[in-house]
């Protein structure tokens, strides 16, 4: 009975968000609604149950259908778009010139901001003298968190960090088409820039072959943003269930006792933010008015904790907010989630390998350990998966590499959804940086566009 009446709430929480919606609500102003709603409604919940209790779990189960399907309905798309969208980055390109500067640029911002990423976790640990886990002091590592690890070490298993990175090539591009591997994501990135190279070439040699592929292309890919349009037109209602699951079911008592490592975590994420303000801010972008426009994709990726289902918002925010050309924003954001995250990549595996080194020994002050600290954060960069887990893997790429055992990762999954959102939040807007930025510099950013205070995703949406 009991679960019955908080599914019931919740339906009616979720048919008054579709009133308002039909009442031209503004899209940012119902994310932000579904957002502080979802909080109350999860945190609710479980000061009346508690998180473990099988009323919660139940009712969960059932709100979780929308979270969950929104969730899968945008991870579908994660793979056409990538597809579609770096190949067709090559059939618009106007300058096959610039093709060469527009990656560059991409891949300097979202390498170099993960070399100061993983400085600013490693320093965070120190300001909160967090190395050797005395803050974790007798805790112990759940079943399902130790199943997780072993999961990804199985697929780590044997493998050096360049046998890893060799990884990341596609070997059978059909399976990695249907996600069948932990680097399928990279290995589509990868076939794509070779299928646009080759587009390249043909373009030389046989215009009209290369133009028909062209159109076929650009017909797909309206195809698929049209899906994108229709899906994300869903997006207030599956923040609402995806934020109260987080909210209702993350136990108070296990987030207190790893409150400083949740708050050290934070720290870190929100210096990094602030240095992606002032990169704007140095190439003459206003962060103010970036952020204003970024928000509902941050709401999302902070609420969904997946980089690849915030992929679509991304794109179309980059392009019809923002003013970024189609090209570069597909570049930005296809390579953003795959290379360099700041959070996953950057910022949590440097946090977990300052904390576990010095239990065997090593000296975290050193120079030694944090120029290789940094450096192997940047090479693990690549082939983070886009999804829950992501950071998880790249952590014990790291952990591997430095020969430091998995004992505290173990202890940390426990709160790791509530490090998660915000750092799915800074791996987003880290792409998104790397694209408004790339635009500003090629000439491919338009002002009007990206001045204009009104909400153009708003409209496309509605």
């Amino acid at each position: 009975m009991q679960t019955t009446l908080i599914v019931l709430v919740a339906v009616a929480i979720l048919a008054g968000m579709a009133y308002l919606h039909k009442k031209n609500w503004g899209f940012t102003k119902l994310v932000f609604l579904s957002l502080v709603v979802g909080i109350v409604f999860g945190v609710s919940i479980q000061l009346m149950f508690g998180a473990k209790n099988e009323i919660v779990k139940n009712s969960i189960d059932w709100i979780s259908i929308v979270g969950d399907g929104y969730v899968s309905l945008l991870q579908m798309l994660v793979i056409p778009l990538i597809f579609v969208s770096l190949v067709g980055a090559f059939t618009q390109l106007k300058m096959t010139t610039k093709i060469r500067k527009i990656a560059t640029s991409v891949l300097a911002i979202l390498l170099g901001t993960t070399a100061v990423a993983s400085f600013l976790g490693f320093s965070s640990v120190a300001i909160f003298n967090l190395g050797g886990a005395g803050f974790a002091k007798g805790m112990t590592a759940s079943s399902t968190a130790l199943s997780a690890i072993k999961d990804h070490q199985e697929q780590l298993k044997g493998l050096t960090l360049p046998q890893q990175i060799t990884s990341f090539f596609p070997q059978n591009i059909f399976a990695d088409f249907a996600g069948m591997r932990s680097t399928s994501t990279i290995a589509v990135v990868v076939f794509s820039i070779f299928v646009g190279i080759a587009f390249l070439q043909i373009k030389k040699e046989k215009a009209e072959v290369a133009a028909t592929f062209a159109r076929g292309i650009q017909a797909l890919r309206a195809v698929i943003m049209r899906i994108v349009k229709i899906v994300l037109e869903l997006t207030p209602y599956g923040i609402f269930a995806l934020i109260a699951r987080t909210t209702a079911t993350n136990s108070f008592a296990t987030m207190s006792k790893l409150l400083v490592f949740i708050v050290a975590a934070y720290v870190a994420i929100i210096v990094m933010f602030i240095v992606h303000a002032v990169l704007l801010l140095i190439n003459g972008i206003n962060p103010i008015t970036y952020f204003k426009k970024a928000w509902p994709v941050l709401v999302f990726a902070f609420t969904s904790r997946t980089s690849g289902g915030s992929l679509p918002l991304n794109v179309r925010t980059q392009c019809e907010s923002m003013g970024v050309s189609d090209t570069i924003a597909d570049f930005a954001a296809s390579f953003g989630l795959t290379i360099g995250q700041n959070g996953c990549a950057g910022i949590y595996p440097s946090m977990v390998a300052a904390i576990t080194a010095p239990l065997v020994g090593v000296n975290i002050f050193s120079w030694q350990f944090v120029l290789t600290l940094v450096v192997i954060d940047v090479i693990s960069s690549f082939g983070v998966a886009g999804v829950g887990g992501g950071a998880t893997f790249t952590t014990l790429m790291v952990l591997g590499a430095l020969n430091l055992p998995v004992t505290v990762l173990g202890v940390l999954i426990a709160i790791d959804p509530i490090v998660d959102m915000a750092r799915t939040a800074l791996n987003v807007n880290d792409s998104m940086v790397a694209g408004v930025i790339t635009a500003k510099r090629t000439g491919e950013l338009d002002w009007n566009i990206f001045n204009n205070q009104k909400d153009d995703v708003d409209t496309e949406i509605e």
